[in-house]
């Protein structure tokens, strides 16, 4: 992927993964526009980084995604990468009885999956359209060996990961790169939002985020498709390997 002097709209970069991306290219002379459904954190990203854009975009919210996207294409013509980025992540325990909530499950498939389908639908006829561009999608190191906690994220991001092959795949004469971001547990809010999310006594630390963006924007420049950071290259090694089970049976005891 050319590292600068792109124009690049990313989603979810209130905190986390997706912030750190929009920082790290903004430092390499790129302009780049956020998104997320928090504004008085966007408003905070952008005035720490003189030049950012921000639109404020709840990507559960399809109408939305389509305005905001001509808005965005309309003030920046010039947008040549989109980075599909907005995530949430529940525990839910199917095992416990009782009723669950239907709604907070939808709403996490709503944004890790309608999400990055609907962003990547309203941007591909001008993603097209440019002489080169780039389409990425964050997925996950549990999309190829589940956390059996998170069974609706790790289902929405296997999906992510079968789409992106797809569409890489559907896309493969055009002008568009399709890239896949393979995290593995990195140090963010999700699953606990407003704060770091809590480590288990005893069990594997996450990924410092810093960490996690030097390495992916060294893959990034690497001109590979599908990047699996850190021991997300374990868990999607293990997934095409007869370890796989062996490695389901220790991270979910």
């Amino acid at each position: 992927m050319q590292m600068r002097g792109n124009t690049i709209f990313i989603t979810g970069a209130t905190s986390g993964i997706g912030r750190g991306l929009a920082e790290a290219f903004h430092a390499r002379g790129n302009q780049v526009i956020v998104t997320g459904r928090r504004e008085e954190r966007l408003k905070e990203v952008c005035l720490a980084h003189p030049g950012m854009r921000y639109f404020a975009l709840d990507v559960t919210d399809a109408e939305a995604i389509r305005e905001v996207a001509r808005q965005a294409i309309a003030e920046f013509p010039g947008i040549d990468c989109v980075i599909n980025n907005a995530g949430v992540q529940m525990h839910v325990d199917f095992a416990a009885g009782g009723p669950f909530d239907e709604q907070a499950i939808a709403r996490e498939i709503d944004t890790n999956l309608w999400g990055p389908i609907r962003v990547a639908a309203a941007f591909l006829p001008h993603l097209t359209a440019r002489p080169e561009a780039t389409l990425t999608n964050v997925s996950s190191g549990l999309a190829f060996v589940p956390m059996a906690r998170f069974p609706i994220y790790c289902a929405t991001k296997a999906a992510v990961h079968a789409w992106t092959l797809s569409l890489r795949h559907q896309l493969r004469n055009s002008s568009v790169k399709v890239i896949e971001i393979i995290p593995p547990w990195v140090s963010t809010e999700l699953g606990s939002p407003g704060k770091a999310a809590p480590i288990p006594p005893g069990g594997n630390r996450p990924m410092p985020l810093d960490a996690f963006i030097a390495e992916t924007m060294r893959e990034l420049e690497s001109g590979a498709e599908e990047l699996a950071i850190a021991d997300a290259k374990r868990l999607a090694a293990a997934a095409c390997a007869d370890t796989a089970r062996q490695v389901f049976a220790r991270m979910n005891p």
